[in-house]
């Protein structure tokens, strides 16, 4: 079994903790040969100099390192650190001027663990501070005071060049650690919703889907069973007849169940053409069925919204005109456009009275997902038309046109 490794922090120091670590320990390796190499002052000062700096290395692994790996650094432990290390530092430095060297391994940790304002005290207490003690304890020559002035000045702006340099890395680094966290919970956000609304889009079509095959064929068979109790007693051949009608829309029932499951193409469209098909659906519902233009294959797509348009038109020709009244089917093929329209001569309605449900608005959500329209003309006492048209491939000099039949 693997195991994740420690997760790594976004500032630039912390992804190359080594290179840090190397950076300190030769600096202070260097530092400790110039002090004990140097001519003057004698020997037991060079070795009370050396002895103060050898206590930064464990100070550096037990305290420092771990507050400078800190995510932002403890602030309290971090001016702990300091002060611990330029109190090692700073007498060691009074001391033996050549121990200054290890102000470069020691100014970086104050930009990076304290705010500008400090970081900028303590650097310059780091940098000023060892020149003035050290002049006053061995009160050298104006040359030496003056080289050593210099080299302190030059390495404070060095210091403050670094610093600031050290400041923007964080601030980048933050930045970009925050825009990462943003861009990775906005990915999730983004996959979280797109899930939902494709189960939304799904359950939507299942609606549809159910809508148009399942629960037409339902209410179908209901209309039926209230036929054939009709009939019974007055009319057997017809009761008969609406009988072998419920069985043939139950088994198409079953069918359509089936190819809902296996997301497959509607079971009238299985082994037939759009005419064909819609010729079975209207002598399902008693209705006459006209096709004009030239019959020509076309894409899933279309046929099957087609064939879905009529089945709900039809379905609502039947439940709300009755089953006295006329209806027509009329499949036309155009050059660029397959058009369907289903009339009725009942009672009508007002389209603009109507809400909710899945026909309608299932209808025109059906046509509008292959580019089509769909649009109702309707009045109380005048019938209604539904008509859904569809854009479909033109038709080109080699394609092979078939005649209605």
């Amino acid at each position: 079994m693997t195991v994740p490794g420690p997760v790594k922090g976004s500032y630039t120091w912390d992804r190359s903790f080594r290179i840090w670590d190397t950076y300190f320990a030769l600096i202070w390796l260097a530092t400790l040969v110039f002090v004990l190499g140097t001519d003057r002052p004698g020997w037991p000062v060079r070795v009370v100099a050396a002895g103060l700096l050898v206590p930064l290395v464990p100070l550096y692994v037990w305290l420092g390192r771990p507050v400078l790996r800190g995510d932002p650094p403890d602030e309290r432990r971090a001016v702990s650190y300091l002060m611990a290390q330029m109190a090692l530092f700073l007498p060691s430095a009074v001391l033996v001027g050549e121990t200054r060297l290890m102000s470069f391994a020691l100014v970086p940790p104050c930009f990076m663990m304290l705010r500008l304002r400090w970081a900028l005290i303590a650097v310059t207490v780091i940098n000023i501070a060892p020149v003035i003690g050290w002049a006053l304890l061995w009160w050298p020559g104006a040359h030496d005071v003056f080289f050593n002035s210099v080299f302190a000045v030059v390495t404070l702006v060095f210091s403050i060049a670094l610093g600031t340099w050290i400041i923007q890395v964080i601030e980048q680094s933050q930045e970009r650690a925050e825009l990462i966290a943003e861009l990775d919970a906005s990915r999730h956000e983004v996959s979280r919703l797109s899930s939902a609304h494709g189960a939304l889009a799904e359950r939507e079509r299942m609606a549809r889907e159910i809508h148009d095959t399942l629960a037409q064929g339902f209410t179908s068979l209901l209309m039926l069973v209230q036929a054939v109790e009709a009939e019974l007693d007055e009319d057997l051949p017809q009761a008969r007849r609406h009988l072998a009608l419920m069985d043939e829309t139950a088994r198409q029932n079953l069918a359509e169940a089936r190819a809902l499951v296996a997301g497959g193409t509607p079971a009238d469209l299985a082994d037939a053409s759009l005419p064909d098909a819609l010729r079975r659906l209207a002598a399902r519902h008693d209705a006459v069925l006209e096709v004009t233009g030239s019959v020509r294959a076309l894409p899933a797509g279309p046929e099957v919204v087609a064939l879905r348009s009529c089945q709900e038109a039809l379905a609502n020709a039947r439940k709300h005109a009755g089953s006295s009244a006329t209806v027509s089917l009329t499949l036309a093929y155009a050059d660029a456009t397959l058009t369907v329209s289903v009339r009725d001569d009942g009672c009508g309605f007002d389209p603009g009275t109507v809400s909710g449900g899945y026909g309608l608005a299932g209808l025109r959500t059906r046509a509008a997902e292959v580019g089509g329209t769909a649009w109702v003309r309707s009045a109380r006492g005048e019938g209604t038309t539904v008509t859904v048209q569809l854009p479909v491939s033109p038709v080109s000099p080699a394609s092979p046109l078939r005649s209605p039949r």
